[in-house]
């Protein structure tokens, strides 16, 4: 049995169909549009929701259902001995706070480690990567978690938005993430 899975969702920008290409295992994330839900790049592509978006459309997130997510551990353990699963900041949404009490059910403890490194987008997806390369050097899946959240803070993230609406929704979403200094 191989050991240690390394799996995320699709914050990261990695998606479904690209995880063999990189040998981890990817959770598609729902969204919300017009009350309808759909998983990203599962259902809708990148087209279909900019379009949506551009056009008005009421549209929220979600985390995925505890059920989703165990659903995945459950078919991964069958395979894999650990877990190591990266969800998207705690900061940003529940998922992980969700992970992290799923894990310490019975079935998963000490075999799921839910790593909280306070990452999105491009900075998740390289913490994912270096999960992998961490897991194929010999490291456990409690050293793995241990290294990406001791350098959480290590990355840094630009955003390009095309208006100010976006802007302001996207500084309210990220203003608790960030270091203030004051001098």
């Amino acid at each position: 049995m191989p050991g240690i899975a390394i799996m995320t969702d699709s914050n990261c920008g990695i998606m479904p169909s690209e995880q063999g290409q990189y040998g981890i295992h990817v959770l598609p994330m729902p969204v919300i549009i017009d009350g309808r839900t759909y998983f990203e790049r599962v259902d809708i592509d990148v087209d279909d929701f900019y379009r949506k978006q551009s056009s008005g459309a009421a549209i929220t997130t979600s985390q995925p259902s505890p059920g989703d997510v165990t659903a995945m551990w459950d078919t991964l353990l069958e395979t894999y001995d650990e877990i190591v699963f990266i969800p998207m900041s705690s900061g940003l949404s529940n998922t992980c706070q969700t992970a992290l009490l799923l894990a310490g059910d019975d079935a998963y403890a000490d075999r799921v480690f839910v790593v909280d490194n306070h990452r999105i987008s491009v900075t998740q997806a390289m913490s994912v990567l270096d999960a992998k390369t961490l897991a194929d050097a010999g490291r456990s899946a409690c050293e793995i978690k241990n290294i990406l959240e001791r350098e959480a803070m290590d990355a840094s993230i630009y955003i390009a938005v095309d208006t100010l609406e976006y802007l302001k929704k996207a500084a309210a979403s990220l203003l608790p993430l960030l270091p203030l200094e004051l001098s």
